[in-house]
């Protein structure tokens, strides 16, 4: 879901590669039913979306990775600790205090309420990354 909402925050900006992986996935699943009718009733398709997991390459072609919570944050920091300079919690920097620093809900197996409720929390959460890599590494 994070992937196909800030693709489409960037869409049309040639300055901008999103991505998405897993410090625990399965590769070459699809996503979800549910992840695919929410983000299909935005006109979004997910039909070719593929896990995958978090590799060196990935990190180091990266400028920024967002995690969706302090467990995807310390994996990643573990496994891959030349990267933690730019690794950011997802929530980090949302203005909402009820949300700042909050983890993102994994909805994996779970019905449709609760990727409706991953949904919000990302539609919330998402814009203020763009900010802040249009005020630090952009500028």
């Amino acid at each position: 879901m994070a992937e196909a909402i800030f693709r489409e925050l960037v869409k049309g900006r040639t300055d901008y590669a999103v991505a998405s992986a897993g410090v625990a996935a399965a590769p070459g699943m699809p996503a979800s039913r549910h992840t695919s009718d929410l983000m299909k009733e935005r006109g979004l398709d997910l039909s070719a979306f593929q896990s995958r997991m978090l590799d060196q390459s990935m990190l180091e072609a990266a400028t920024h990775v967002f995690a969706m919570s302090a467990h995807h944050i310390a994996a990643i920091e573990s496994e891959f600790p030349q990267h933690a300079g730019k690794v950011y919690l997802v929530s980090e920097f949302v203005a909402e205090d009820a949300l700042r620093g909050r983890d993102v809900s994994d909805p994996f197996g779970q019905g449709r309420a609760a990727y409706q409720e991953t949904l919000t929390d990302l539609d919330a959460m998402l814009p203020s990354l763009l900010a802040y890599i249009e005020k630090t590494h952009k500028a």
